[in-house]
């Protein structure tokens, strides 16, 4: 089971999205929901541990997910978590480096972690496969 841990939100901060994540491009619609919250809406979570301000990678991972969102975002929640502001999402699922990706069911349950950068052709099938298909 994944871990009931309360992240930060926009509204934790103001609204200023420099205070809640290292990326240039940031969504909005990742940062509106806390993690513990974001469980009991009984949806799918993709819960994205990048920091883009010091990995590549993460920021790749992090266009990837908006795809992801564009396509999935009235069946599945997204989450970032940022090294630099919400450790304690670290600490709790345990991350070491990154990205990494943990993929949770509707009742809870982790169901895929991914250590490194995920691609289209990897993610979208796992999130389809949790929801039935893309609408």
């Amino acid at each position: 089971m994944a871990p009931a841990v309360k992240t930060k939100t926009l509204a934790d901060v103001g609204g200023d999205m420099s205070k809640i994540t290292s990326y240039r491009y940031p969504d909005p619609r990742m940062y509106q929901i806390s993690f513990d919250d974001a469980l009991k809406e009984h949806k799918p979570i993709v819960m994205e541990f990048a920091t883009p301000g010091h990995c590549t990678q993460c920021d790749k991972q992090l266009q990837l997910m908006k795809e992801m969102m564009n396509k999935y975002e009235h069946q599945v929640l997204f989450l970032h978590m940022d090294q630099y502001y919400n450790p304690e999402a670290y600490d709790a699922f345990q991350v070491r480096g990154e990205p990494w990706t943990f993929v949770i069911d509707a009742e809870g349950r982790v169901k895929v972690v991914y250590p490194g950068r995920m691609l289209y052709q990897e993610i979208d099938p796992v999130l389809a496969d949790l929801t039935g298909g893309a609408k």
